[in-house]
């Protein structure tokens, strides 16, 4: 069984920054698509951001120069660097790990941008 452990979520301050984690464990980290999206109260949950197993990364329009994906395969983590976070990034974060059929989610960390 995959478990995605999200962390590093909290209350920032508008410009603020803050780093979220997501550790996997159960499976070969290495070969799996890791997404995060989040989702807004009353909003559809969107993708934020994505990492494939070989490194490229894609992001969502209103997060491109903002916020950044990255993996470590060694310590079975991908994490997100988010800056000059804005009050319409508050949002509940969740981890994604997909591989062909199988996909596993997170259970969410709550990011709050509030002065």
């Amino acid at each position: 069984q995959v478990q995605l452990v999200e962390s590093g979520g909290g209350l920032v301050q508008p410009g603020g920054s803050l780093r979220l984690s997501c550790a996997a464990s159960g499976t070969i980290f290495s070969l799996y698509v890791m997404r995060w999206y989040r989702q807004a109260p009353g909003e559809q949950r969107e993708l934020v951001a994505g990492i494939t197993s070989g490194g490229s990364t894609n992001y969502g329009d209103s997060m491109k120069g903002r916020f950044t994906i990255s993996r470590d395969n060694a310590k079975n983590t991908v994490y997100l660097q988010m800056n000059n976070l804005k009050p319409e990034d508050t949002a509940a974060y969740y981890c994604y790990a997909g591989w062909g059929l199988k996909n596993y989610w997170g259970q969410g960390t709550q990011v709050t941008v509030s002065s």
